[in-house]
């Protein structure tokens, strides 16, 4: 597989959870208080001021961003837009060393990868099977789900890709095809943190969301088994 291929594929997971997490700030939000976005506003002004001073301890952006949390939580926007407003402001340069927000970055690999994602799904995957779920399978919301995640996303992906290249806005990544973009657009309906979590917050119900659970965990490992099958079938051909 292309070592550009795997890049794409990693900015591809990433731009997708930045969508997610817009989604969820506009579409999940109720009640603004204008009050508090004020506050977090003052506290973003803070925050490009100390970018500004180009103040390298990425640490110190922290601060400031506990409150900005807070007042966005209080405002009625969800909070995890609130994250993604810090590290826009979190300074980075264009040389080889090691920018502040990349130390930040390597320094949360660890508690995220072995901690927080772990508790994350301890604690939202846990589904208890039940006969009405089964069924829900192959409800609308069901299939819906399961047809937005096995062929929506590696349409839209392969679709948009062949596009943009076509009217020159972008190009394949080095020593791809088409064919690749297609096991990497399987591989992208692997839903599981956002997807959960949207779920949950879309159903007040259960027995709906344990229904979702299910069908995005089903459903993402048989997008994993055929983005496998699908690059490693293409993959081998490219190398002969």
């Amino acid at each position: 597989i292309p070592a550009s291929l795997k890049v794409f594929l990693a900015a591809l997971a990433i731009v997708d959870d930045l969508i997610a997490i817009l989604v969820i700030a506009f579409f999940y939000s109720s009640g603004i208080e204008t009050t508090y976005l004020l506050y977090a506003g003052i506290g973003m002004v803070i925050l490009f001021v100390m970018n500004r001073m180009n103040i390298q301890n990425p640490y110190l952006y922290l601060i400031p961003g506990v409150f900005i949390w807070y007042f966005i939580h209080h405002s009625g926007i969800h909070a995890t837009i609130a994250g993604v407003m810090v590290a826009m402001t979190i300074p980075t340069n264009d040389t080889d060393l090691e920018s502040p927000l990349e130390r930040l970055e390597h320094a949360l690999v660890k508690p995220v990868n072995f901690l927080i994602i772990p508790l994350f799904a301890f604690a939202n995957t846990n589904i208890s099977i039940e006969s009405e779920m089964l069924t829900g399978l192959v409800a609308p919301m069901g299939l819906g789900i399961s047809l937005g995640l096995l062929l929506g996303k590696p349409l839209g992906i392969l679709i948009m890709t062949f596009v943009c290249s076509k009217l020159g806005i972008s190009s394949l990544p080095e020593g791809s095809s088409f064919k690749h973009i297609l096991g990497v657009g399987l591989l992208a309906g692997i839903g599981f943190t956002m997807s959960i979590f949207i779920s949950i917050l879309s159903f007040s119900d259960a027995l709906h969301i344990n229904e979702a659970k299910l069908s995005i965990l089903l459903t993402s490992l048989l997008a994993g088994i055929l983005g496998y099958m699908v690059l490693s079938v293409f993959g081998k051909k490219s190398s002969v």
